[in-house]
């Protein structure tokens, strides 16, 4: 396979680089042999996909040798957060791969950024879509890191894309196919909540796959086979690659680094092909003339009327194939609800079950040897399949039979629908796509020839990443009286380059009058040609790498603790909640509502509140306290077009702002502000960036750390830097995804939705019968909040110990009444007056809420489960 790509240096369009997963070797070989362009891979620690093979510190030079002298560039995944005592072991891990030649290290923590760019001045950061970049701003926030490239959040649309682009000079980076996860990466703590796999350090259970009853004020609602309500279809950016292209975009993605090299091949060569067909046309002459079909022309249709890119891809691994975000919000195709798992091609229905003959009507083709599945409408359960035998077509209908017992035909009914899984011609094509050592995808490359009679016969050779040789013959050019050098005889003899990365592209002859020389000469120049290029392409890329520095220079100094007494803060979700937590007398309360033009309001409450004395007799007088003062939360992203949200927050004139993102970092940046949990401070390389560079009042830790990991965290930052969450409802899936809209309305987005959102209470049930609530916000997203609150009352005392001073409590949906008595208990608790075993116990018994250790503790209490 060649490429086809040619270089116009006339279009000003630029050329994406194609980026394909690898999970280990047969993968890297599938995805050079296929056409990408780089590879994206982890090692053994700090991935987002542990689960993955991965590579070995050991494979570096190796794995960078093959991939360099093959055109191709390799990236290493470092996309975890990091704890703190991990990162003098991640100090190592950057300096092997930085000597080891990486093009470029993909991270998610702000920390890593900053400890790769103190080891090293020019070494390439990519920053991450665990980042949940969403906006310019973000971008922005990238850069001031030493980030060269981002990858946008998967939620962002062409549109988005687009405006992002134009308002910033780094490159981005889409994912353009593959899984997609129905809450923004590097946001998702659900796999945290109820397993203790932390999706933030590559351990992410997939609980978006599992089925889920739709709980509407009380009721189960009937959505018949529709149960799986988290789980999107797969991305597949084939149809809008034009669109891609056109709006800038440096980079194109495959998800995939868990898939088998087969689909490695498939998918990477469907987008080889159709990427190098689209560049085409839009560097035509005439780049405004219409593609061939809305596709761009990229399209080879099979007599099913399906294309063949279509079906290769949906064979490679589908949940049904869609464009994502790309297009825009459509909630009633992104989740079709029918099924989270693989699937394949659709085949068609049973209509007939005789003699251990399976009769289906038609909708793609099918022969002997394919594995089929039959699917009744319980995904969850055990479905029947098989190999087919035979097939015999019977007008529009075809009968299959199967192996001897091969299938239990009582489980086969009429209406099931018929699934293709497997193909074993298509998989035995892919396979030998990457087989045997020789290059099967080759590279151009450009020639220049010189030469005149008398003189040595001159090639200048260069490849598409700027390499240049220079080789001459050993003996001079002479006279040619029949069979001079042409350019047809040159291409000849310089093409063959056969078992070699690559191929001759454009070639330029400069041959002054008639001349030759030996065929053997030319053959001996090629070899040289190809050896010389090997060798430049071979070499390690040779980034700068400090020896003298050392993570110890960036960590914060220590400061000892604060006298101050520990103080109770408390999140908020309702005006009734409010009320109820003013009444106790606590100091500081955060607002977090779906409408932020209630802040207003709960703004005017609290200040009336200050003038006022507490209600007599107060639950809990607190004559010395301080006027409370309220802090107000905005959305927890923002996108292109969003900041009339922020103006409706800070139009309520609240006394702070619990920042969750890189926009309100720059939008609040004159207010007082306190970082939230979305901002993923695990270690104190994070904490001390936000610190220096926003000055934050506080930071919240992420809820990520374990009680040894927080430990470590306050004793290697000051500890009044932090607050910590003890009590909540974890906020377990935060996305784009609407389920109100989805389920409860026929429309597609909060246009014609009719926001169902505000008329009912709506929770989702597991597997487990575990009820999580559902709420949406401002911008529409959703967040899914775990049923059972947790808490980390039994580690207090050792917190205020290392010097912890603000605690923070947080509800969803709790009564007034459970407000008050549960404020009033964790008062008690930092007063000393009962211990954190005495609330959680008598939380769970009197109150019946629920509450469980979390994953404060490395062994939760009843809230542990694995989905």
């Amino acid at each position: 396979m060649k490429s086809d790509r040619t270089q116009n240096p006339q279009t000003s369009i630029q050329r994406p680089e194609l980026l394909a997963p690898a999970g280990n070797w047969e993968c890297a070989k599938a995805a050079v042999e296929n056409g990408a362009d780089a590879i994206y891979f982890g090692l053994d620690r700090f991935n987002a996909r542990m689960r993955a093979q991965n590579f070995t510190e050991a494979d570096l030079p190796q794995l960078m040798k093959f991939l360099h002298l093959r055109g191709v560039k390799g990236y290493v995944t470092l996309n975890t957060l990091i704890f703190p005592q991990e990162l003098a072991e991640a100090q190592q891990y950057l300096r092997t791969i930085i000597a080891a030649g990486v093009n470029a290290v993909i991270v998610q923590d702000v920390g890593i950024c900053r400890l790769i760019r103190h080891l090293s001045p020019d070494f390439p950061i990519h920053a991450s879509t665990q980042m949940t970049i969403t906006s310019a701003a973000g971008v922005e926030f990238a850069k001031s890191l030493g980030c060269q490239l981002v990858v946008l959040a998967r939620e962002c649309s062409i549109k988005e894309i687009q405006k992002i682009q134009q308002a910033t000079t780094l490159p981005l980076e889409v994912f353009v196919h593959g899984a997609l996860c129905v809450a923004y990466s590097g946001q998702c703590l659900t796999s945290e909540a109820l397993g203790g796999r932390s999706a933030n350090r590559g351990e992410c259970a997939q609980a978006c796959r599992m089925p889920y009853n739709l709980i509407v004020d009380g009721e189960i609602v009937d959505l018949q086979e529709r149960k799986y309500l988290l789980s999107p279809q797969d991305l597949a950016g084939l149809d809008v690659l034009p669109d891609l292209v056109k709006a800038g975009v440096t980079s194109l993605k495959i998800e995939g680094r868990l898939k088998a090299p087969e689909y490695v091949a498939n998918v990477t060569r469907v987008y080889r092909e159709a990427l190098d067909k689209v560049m085409a046309e839009l560097e035509r002459p005439n780049p405004l003339t219409p593609f061939h079909t809305r596709e761009g022309g990229i399209k080879t249709t099979s007599e099913k009327g399906q294309t063949q890119e279509q079906y290769n891809l949906e064979m490679a691994f589908s949940r049904g194939l869609y464009t994502g975000w790309f297009k825009g919000i459509n909630n009633q195709e992104l989740v079709h609800a029918r099924f989270g798992k693989k699937r394949g091609v659709y085949l068609g229905e049973v209509t007939r079950i005789r003699n251990e003959q399976v009769t289906i009507k038609l909708e793609a083709p099918v022969k002997p040897g394919d594995g089929i599945v039959f699917d009744c409408g319980h995904p969850e359960a055990k479905e029947e399949g098989g190999r087919v035998y035979t097939v015999t077509p019977k007008g529009q209908e075809v009968i299959l039979t199967f192996g001897k017992d091969s299938l239990n035909f009582r489980r086969v009914h009429i209406g099931d629908k018929v699934w293709k899984t497997s193909d074993p011609e298509l998989d035995k094509q892919l396979r030998q796509s990457f087989a045997g050592e020789n290059p099967q995808f080759q590279r151009p490359i450009s020639l220049e020839i010189y030469g005149e009679v008398g003189q040595l016969l001159m090639a200048i050779a260069r490849d598409e990443l700027g390499n240049i040789v220079q080789v001459e013959s050993a003996i001079a050019l002479v006279e040619a009286h029949t069979k001079p050098l042409d350019t047809d005889r040159l291409r000849e003899q310089f093409g063959r380059l056969g078992n070699t990365p690559f191929s001759l592209g454009t070639l330029t002859n400069h041959l002054q009058g008639a001349v030759m020389v030996p065929v053997s000469e030319l053959n001996r120049m090629r070899r040289e040609i190809v050896a010389q290029l090997e060798e430049l392409r071979s070499q390690p890329k040779p980034w700068k790498l400090r020896p003298d520095v050392s993570l110890q220079n960036l960590l914060p100094a220590i400061s000892p603790p604060s006298p101050t007494s520990p103080a109770l803060i408390v999140l908020v979700r309702n005006l009734k909640q409010l009320q109820a937590a003013l009444n106790t007398g606590v100091e500081t309360l955060y607002c977090e509502f779906e409408d932020p033009r209630t802040y207003r309001q709960a703004v005017e409450l609290v200040h009336q509140h200050r003038t006022s004395p507490l209600p007599t007799p107060s639950p809990l007088p607190t004559p010395h306290s301080p006027l409370p003062q309220i802090w107000v939360a905005p959305p927890r992203i923002t996108k292109p077009g969003e900041n009339w949200i922020l103006q409706q927050v800070r139009a309520a004139n609240a006394d702070g702002y619990l920042v969750r993102n890189y926009d309100q970092l720059q939008f609040f940046g004159a207010d007082r502000c306190v970082g939230d949990f979305s901002l993923n401070v695990a270690n104190p390389l994070t904490a001390d960036y936000y610190q220096q560079h926003f000055g934050l009042e506080r930071l919240t830790a992420s809820y990520d750390l374990n009680i040894h990991q927080l430990e470590d965290l306050l004793s290697s930052c000051p500890p009044q830097w932090f607050e910590v969450t003890i009590h909540q409802r974890i906020p377990m899936f935060h996305m784009e995804h609407c389920v109100f809209c989805a389920f409860l309305s026929e429309g597609t987005d909060y246009t014609n939705c009719g926001r169902p959102c505000e008329q009912h209470e709506v929770k989702l049930r597991d597997r487990v019968g575990s009820e999580h609530i559902l709420q949406a916000d401002a911008g529409c997203r959703n967040t899914v909040f775990n049923g059972t609150a947790q808490t980390g009352a039994e580690y207090v005392q050792r917190l205020i110990e290392l010097g912890l001073r603000h605690f923070r409590i947080e509800f969803v949906n709790e009564t007034p009444e459970q407000v008050t008595k549960t404020i009033q208990r964790y008062r008690q608790l930092l007063q000393g007056e009962i211990s954190g075993s005495q609330l959680w116990r008598e939380l769970q018994l009197q109150n019946q809420l629920g509450v469980t250790r979390g994953p404060l503790g490395l062994s939760p209490v009843g809230g542990g489960r694995k989905l």
